[in-house]
């Protein structure tokens, strides 16, 4: 039906009277353009009209997508002059004007002045801001992005404004700030700021202006961050035969702001410091930081994905890719450089599902059959494991197999990472080996174990004995084990850091980067902050740390 509304057009001219009659109005030679805009998705029953008659008044519509045009035509029809009608009303005083004006007293009707009939242009869909907002927190020096949702346009074609407030109901634009990602200076400090958009597609269409305003002004940061003194190794990208690659699980928003997070997890932390626009406006600065080719990171809100890191990294020449957890709010994301890598696939599996559907699993789906308690367990688990194949952008030949995981976290749940770690590299020797031959494996992720575990060994080693106390990990009699083997050659390529989780009640290394030591090796580790700075406010997170965990960063080349 929208194809005919143009005619429409016809039902919303302008309405001229004159003494109380309506009077046809002649073509004017110049029109004033006002714009018809119809909504119209195939998959809504309904369509929406909307549009703007000559006293300013708007109207907004509804009707069946499926509804014959005439009627509504006619409804159109019947708005505009109502909108007419109501222009033609006059004031009390008008009408006594009117009255008192000579040639109304002998009879005659006075000319009335013509104006030109509005020419209306009918828009389908035009992209439009359906929602906009800046974080709650705002640091200087620390980069922040708005949180937008777009319809029939994208976030990438929006056009971005910055604005400070001057003075009760003034604003000034912020001299070279634009686009989405906005790092207030110190000069906003103690000062709101405010976000206009324009909606926008890649036609070249733009939409209504949106404006948002900080409900509070710019703060100062918190000082020094247990992230600074990495990025003095990491201010110039990798070079380009090499590979900068990082593994951090950032804190899903939901764990951190938990009564149990407040009052048991992290009591020394201050509360504001855990709230997630806070801890975003420090992630972003540290990921950007790190000019990372690679980026592995576990526990990602899929909010702070869409309106958070997301949009910064994106800005910064990095491509994300986010795989949700089962039954979760959270997941996995993965981001790589644009110039310098193209994704060829992806092969993303939840590991309770691969164990139920892929014949390559059925060997440990019958073992498990004989321990219908441990088969349960890894069942209900909600893991996933990322993964994508990239070719380098200036070797066409050279790929690489992501990989990215965060394991079940119970201390008691040795036994179900075994079962977990298994299934991730029977897939991933699917995809290497059988799919595409020779791609070498990088393997990240939060593997919730130390170096002295049963899953630990299992990588490293490529087997693991049906003896090993991690299939007694729950204490649980009679228990299942079972021997394990698998192809491929993996070391870490961080080592076995003392720590890379530090919380009140506990500390330990349970963070990887497994390469392939056949095909890769390590260029540099970038230091980890010392036990002096992640020790500053007690334990992780912090005010200068946004994240119980920490970030392993290291520079790989291939052989």
């Amino acid at each position: 039906m929208w194809r005919r509304l143009c005619g429409a057009r016809r039902a919303l001219l302008g309405l001229r009277r004159c003494g109380g009659r309506p009077a046809p109005l002649p073509p004017p030679p110049r029109a004033m353009e006002r714009a018809v805009v119809v909504r119209c998705v195939p998959s809504e029953p309904k369509l929406s009209v909307s549009f703007v008659l000559g006293d300013g008044s708007a109207r907004h519509m509804q009707r069946d997508q499926a509804e014959p045009l005439g009627r509504a035509l006619a409804r159109i029809a019947t708005n505009a002059g109502k909108g007419g009608a109501k222009a033609a009303k006059k004031s009390k005083k008008a009408r006594a004007e009117a009255e008192a004006c000579p040639t109304r007293r002998r009879g005659r009707r006075a000319p009335c002045c013509r104006s030109a009939r509005p020419r209306f242009r009918v828009e389908r869909n035009p992209p439009a801001l359906l929602e906009l907002g800046l974080p709650r927190a705002l640091l200087a020096g620390f980069p922040a992005c708005p949180r937008l949702r777009a319809e029939f346009g994208s976030a990438a074609h929006c056009l971005f404004r910055w604005f400070q407030e001057g003075g009760p109901g003034e604003w000034e634009a912020i001299a070279g700030a634009a686009g989405r990602v906005f790092t207030p200076g110190n000069a906003q400090v103690g000062r709101r700021p405010k976000g206009a958009r324009d909606a926008g597609d890649g036609e070249g269409r733009r939409g209504a202006a949106r404006e948002a305003e900080s409900g509070a002004p710019v703060e100062a940061g918190p000082g020094a961050c247990s992230f600074d003194a990495r990025h003095l190794y990491t201010r110039r990208p990798a070079g380009p035969a090499s590979l900068r690659a990082v593994s951090y699980n950032v804190l899903a928003d939901a764990y951190a702001q938990s009564e149990l997070s407040r009052t048991v997890l992290y009591p020394y932390c201050a509360p504001y410091a855990l709230e997630m626009d806070y801890r975003q406006s420090l992630l972003q600065k540290e990921l950007l930081g790190y000019n990372a080719d690679l980026l592995c990171l576990q526990e990602v809100d899929r909010a702070a994905f869409a309106d958070g890191m997301g949009p910064a990294l994106d800005a910064a020449g990095l491509e994300g890719l986010f795989r949700l957890k089962e039954r979760q709010h959270e997941g996995l994301a993965t981001f790589f450089r644009r110039d310098k890598l193209r994704l060829l696939t992806r092969h993303d599996v939840a590991l309770h599902r691969a164990l139920l559907d892929d014949p390559a699993h059925s060997p440990l789906r019958h073992a498990l059959d004989a321990c219908p308690a441990l088969r349960d367990k890894v069942l209900q688990r909600s893991s996933v494991l990322q993964v994508s194949v990239l070719q380098t952008i200036n070797d066409p030949s050279r790929q690489i197999c992501v990989a990215n995981t965060h394991l079940y976290w119970h201390p008691k749940g040795g036994n179900i990472r075994l079962i977990q770690i298994a299934i991730a590299l029977s897939h991933l020797r699917h995809v290497t080996h059988d799919l595409y031959p020779g791609t070498p494996l990088l393997f990240c992720g939060d593997f919730n174990s130390t170096p002295s575990t049963g899953t630990y060994g299992f990588v490293i080693n490529g087997s693991i004995a049906e003896d090993h106390e991690d299939w007694r990990s729950d204490g649980e009699e009679p228990h299942c084990s079972m021997s394990l083997t698998h192809p491929f050659r993996l070391k870490s390529a961080c080592g076995e850091p003392a720590y890379t989780n530090y919380v009140g009640g506990f500390h330990g290394c349970l963070d990887y980067i497994f390469i392939d030591a056949d095909a890769l090796e390590v260029e540099q580790v970038i230091p980890l902050p010392s036990h002096e700075e992640v020790t500053t406010h007690q334990a992780l997170p912090s005010v200068s740390h946004p994240s119980d965990h920490i970030a392993l960063v290291c520079d790989l080349k291939w052989k």
